[in-house]
């Protein structure tokens, strides 16, 4: 069956010759654990949007990595995280903790050695909390 080609731009994202939309061109990162990878595939085939994983060893003993992600929406953001429950469960961490379900503005997921981070765009551009956590930042540099 052949794809309905949309009649105007609103009406769907222009698609390049690979098939994913223009302005998708940043690769999906790449987890060095099991967990980390587990995740930050659930989120690529969930389409969450501007990925971001922070390695904090040796920056924190709280947790070994953070993954950051957005969702279009807040059904999205809520989608997103039901499905890394899933997987999480999947993985044998079935008691992942949770915080901010119900509103899906900002959803935290502590599974252990990775903290998950899913933001709707404008609350994710609020709290930056990946400036917080960048190696560069101004509190963690030397000043002249």
């Amino acid at each position: 069956m052949d794809a309905i080609e949309p009649l105007h731009s609103e009406d769907g994202p222009d698609f390049d010759d690979a098939g994913s939309a223009f302005g998708d061109s940043a690769p999906r990162p790449i987890g060095s654990t099991p967990l980390e990878e587990a995740v930050l595939s659930r989120l690529d085939e969930d389409k969450a949007q501007d990925i971001v994983l922070i390695d904090l060893k040796g920056k924190s003993a709280m947790a070994d990595a953070m993954i950051v992600a957005s969702g279009r929406s807040h059904r999205h953001v809520g989608a997103i995280a039901d499905h890394l429950l899933r997987t999480l469960k999947e993985h044998g961490l079935g008691k992942a903790r949770v915080e901010g379900l119900p509103h899906c503005d900002w959803v935290l997921i502590d599974a252990g050695d990775v903290i998950i981070h899913l933001f709707r765009p404008e609350v994710r551009t609020f709290y930056n909390i990946e400036k917080i956590w960048a190696v560069d930042s101004a509190h963690r540099t030397a000043r002249d």
